[in-house]
Parts: structure tokens; C-alpha cells; sequence
């Protein structure tokens, strides 16, 4: 199975746990990140505080926190998490 590797190029936070994040194939995508925080890891960004320090990881580029959280970007392209998708 082939793996696509997708990178974000920016992100924009548009409301509690959502980014609206743009990719270098010009896609947009509005990701509402609220049903997937949980457990140890990804649960602790239910503190806002922590899920606003997001950043774009300049070797990967895939969004990542301070904590060591991140999503695979593919996740956000092929819509598992995804809350609505933008034209292009």
C-alpha cells in the first residue's frame, strides 16, 4: 500500500480545537482535532494553552506540540479527520 506524503505549508487556528491547515498541493482543509484528543499524548492538548503553541515541524512538515504530538498530515487529506474541505 502506498503511503502519500503530503506537507503543510500553513495553518490558521479558527476556534477550539480546530486549524484550518493549507498544503503544498494548494489543498485547504478545516480539521476540527476535538474527537481524536485523548489518552496520555494527544489528550493533554484538551488544555488550550498547549494545543495554541502548534507549529509546522520545518523537517517534516506536519503540524507538532510542545508535548511531542503530532498527526500524520495523510490523516488529514484523506478525511479521517477532517470537518470540511475547501476548493482549490
Amino acid at each position: 500500500m502506498k503511503h502519500e506524503i503530503y506537507k503543510v505549508t500553513s495553518f490558521e487556528i479558527t476556534g477550539s480545537y480546530r486549524l484550518k491547515v493549507l498544503f503544498d498541493d494548494g489543498a485547504t482543509r478545516l480539521i476540527d482535532f476535538l474527537p481524536i484528543l485523548a489518552g496520555p499524548l494527544y489528550g493533554a492538548l484538551l488544555d488550550r494553552n498547549l494545543f495554541a503553541q502548534v507549529r509546522i515541524d520545518p523537517e517534516i512538515h506536519t503540524l507538532v506540540w510542545p508535548n511531542g504530538a503530532d498527526f500524520d498530515p495523510e490523516l488529514y487529506m484523506i478525511g479521517r479527520i477532517i470537518l470540511r474541505n475547501f476548493p482549490q
